[in-house]
């Protein structure tokens, strides 16, 4: 995880005049989950980082990897919609979520449900899949990414 201090956040008037967009459809996108933010009051704050992913998934510039391709079919809104069947998207998934953990840091088993749960409800899946794909290690009940896995080409 990214360290606080250095996350830079908007709130959705700030962001909307930013990207020159009506704020009543920056909310809309917002409440969907096609953008990625936090509801705190009645207002949302949306960290940097999510809105140049969002305005990287929509460039019409940008040519898709079969990575990209496989995250964007079974992601919607900024959720996993189904967990794939076949072996290789499901590695490019299970890198998806792996990316959203710290490798320096080691979590409990209960930080590691609440990262997952962001994305995905059964996190009790991902977590058997990381130990399986030997994506993280676990020891006593506490989770580590493991340094040495080499994400899929």
């Amino acid at each position: 995880m990214k360290e606080f201090a250095k996350m830079k956040f908007y709130s959705t008037i700030e962001l909307a005049e930013k990207l020159d967009m009506n704020i009543q459809v920056l909310t809309r996108k917002l409440q969907s989950g096609e953008i990625e933010g936090y509801k705190i009051g009645k207002d949302w704050r949306v960290e940097e980082e999510a809105i140049q992913n969002w305005l990287d998934r929509r460039s019409n510039m940008r040519v898709l990897t079969p990575r990209q391709k496989v995250i964007d079919s079974f992601i919607k809104y900024g959720r996993l919609v189904q967990l794939p069947a076949q072996h290789k998207k499901r590695v490019y998934i299970l890198e998806f979520f792996l990316q959203k953990f710290d490798p320096n840091r080691i979590y409990t088993e209960a930080e590691v449900n609440v990262i997952i749960q962001r994305y995905y409800d059964d996190f009790c899946t991902i977590r058997r899949e990381f130990i399986i794909n030997k994506m993280m290690t676990r020891t006593a009940g506490r989770y580590r990414r493991n340094k040495s896995y080499q994400f899929a080409d």
